[in-house]
């Protein structure tokens, strides 16, 4: 048996209700269908540390590894 389901109103701008719309038809789904589907991935969604969301960007540039731990780059520091 389904589980029962709430009736709950919003209000969205013209044009995401628009697109909303179209990607309903496109899916061959409903517009609560999708807006249920995305609440949910919402509260499913994992907080990210900041590492983690630019982790494909570790690496890519080149320069030194670390200028925290290089007594070059710390001359002056703090006076």
């Amino acid at each position: 048996m389904a589980e029962p389901l709430r009736t709950v109103s919003f209000k969205l701008p013209e044009d995401l209700d628009r697109a909303l719309s179209d990607l309903a038809q496109q899916r061959h789904s409903t517009r609560s269908e999708l807006l249920r589907e995305a609440v949910r991935r919402l509260i499913q969604e994992k907080p990210q540390s900041v590492l983690a969301r630019t982790k494909d960007l570790v690496g890519s540039l080149k320069g030194p590894a670390d200028l925290s731990t290089s007594p070059r780059h710390m001359d002056g520091y703090g006076e």
